[in-house]
């Protein structure tokens, strides 16, 4: 299976970013992808919550959500949209929403992220990703592209009982769309996802925005990864918008599994008590 995932630096002006991501969709079809992934908040990367409001739409009346439909349709492709900021979330905020498009089409599932962005990493960037969007609480996975994927984003990664979970729910590829900072990510960025790949025996499928945001000024890290079960780099972006692809052997899953069996040794245990 040859994937490709859309590297790209989103305006907060959701027809631009639609614009590009098609025409990117289009060329990494055209490049022999069956399955093609988008990073997160690809529809619109804005700061101002005011801004958002204006712009943002339901998941009903979504243009670009709409757009990438069609298009998966005309190409006979899977596509991952990373995520989509739209209105409809609880208490009045949006949702940041992953969704998984049929060769057909149709949405197979959707994913809405469960961990929010709360975090001061520095004087100069403060986040509060719970004030804007409402958090999800399922994890997903669907039977697509032959196989089974797991959903998260972003933030997610943090966290590995939810890459567990999707590993023991049958998910042999992890999609983790996301717009990294650059401070964490020139941090952690990789070292994380070859770690969640490690530790489940999962190819990991990484697109990323990247570069200096127009409209918001914000800054992402780029280098988006595709990693192997056994937590090999397959694949990586720069800093600037790209298309990297590879091809993948779903059977080095097993392989790896059968290899180092974590997820068949795992056992419950009592935690200890916080003094």
């Amino acid at each position: 299976m040859r994937v490709a995932l859309v590297q790209m630096t989103s305006t907060d002006d959701p027809a631009v970013n639609t614009a590009y991501v098609t025409q990117a969709i289009r060329a990494a079809a055209e490049g022999g992808a069956s399955l093609i992934a988008t990073p997160e908040v690809t529809n619109c990367v804005s700061d101002s919550r005011k801004h958002q409001a204006e712009v943002l739409r339901r998941q009903e009346d979504d243009p670009t959500l709409a757009a990438i439909r069609s298009l998966a349709a005309e190409l006979g492709v899977t596509v991952l949209i990373g995520s989509l900021a739209l209105l409809g979330g609880a208490g009045g905020r949006f949702v940041n929403r992953s969704f998984l498009i049929g060769p057909d089409g149709d949405i197979l599932d959707h994913y809405d992220k469960i961990h929010m962005f709360d975090v001061d990493v520095d004087a100069e960037n403060t986040y509060r990703e719970s004030a804007g969007f409402a958090p999800g609480d399922r994890a997903v996975t669907v039977d697509a592209a032959g196989t089974t994927l797991g959903l998260s984003i972003c933030y997610d990664m943090r966290f590995p009982p939810l890459y567990a979970a999707l590993a023991h729910a049958g998910a042999r590829i992890i999609t983790a769309p996301a717009a990294f900072t650059v401070p964490t990510g020139r941090a952690h960025w990789e070292v994380l996802l070859r770690a969640r790949a490690i530790e489940t025996g999962s190819f990991v499928l990484a697109p990323a925005q990247c570069g200096t945001h127009p409209g918001s000024g914000r800054k992402t890290w780029g280098h988006s990864l595709i990693v192997s079960p056994w937590g090999r780099i397959l694949a990586e972006g720069g800093d600037t918008p790209d298309i990297i692809t590879a091809d993948l052997d779903v059977a080095e899953v097993e392989s790896a599994r059968a290899a180092i069996p974590a997820l068949a040794n795992g056992r419950a245990f009592t935690a200890p008590s916080r003094t």
